[in-house]
């Protein structure tokens, strides 16, 4: 089983790749598709869609998993992520790929043990759990984190 985990945002959509066998989880591929913040927003979510797109063509995964919406304390913030989960997920429905969306809170209990973790935490146990991975940057640290959590969700179902 190989899953895609998605940390959509506007400025920075991080995206993972990792194979699933049984409980054994590996690392395949990770990386950032950062938009201009100039440029003009439908030609940053157009980059965005395209770009997911492209990793997905590329990696053929079995599913996708992202983070759960959340409220920003400013309604811009919260429009644009929401934005930015559209175009993510719309490259996904195109691509025919299943999307299991996940609390932030719970992807990190499944990933570090505790729902209150911060991003250091997760990116220090995502070395022990992917110890061969070479992860390009914050983003992409927490779409691999969505990703194990999915595989460590399903596998308690």
């Amino acid at each position: 089983m190989i899953i895609l985990g998605l940390d959509p945002s506007l400025s920075c959509t991080g995206w993972g790749v990792i194979k699933v066998d049984g409980a054994r989880i590996s690392h395949i591929a990770n990386g950032e598709v950062k938009t201009t913040a100039k440029a003009q927003t439908a030609e940053r979510l157009n980059h965005l869609n395209d770009a997911i797109a492209a990793v997905i063509a590329t990696y053929q995964p079995d599913r996708a998993a992202a983070e759960e919406v959340f409220a920003n304390k400013n309604p811009q913030s919260t429009l644009k992520l929401a934005q930015a989960r559209g175009a993510v997920l719309a490259a996904c429905g195109a691509a025919g790929l299943e999307v299991r969306e996940h609390a932030a809170r719970l992807v990190k209990k499944s990933v570090v043990g505790t729902g209150g973790a911060d991003k250091v935490q997760v990116q220090a146990m995502l070395k022990v759990l992917l110890p061969a991975a070479e992860i390009s940057g914050a983003d992409a640290a927490d779409a691999l984190a969505v990703a194990i959590a999915d595989a460590n969700l399903t596998a308690q179902y």
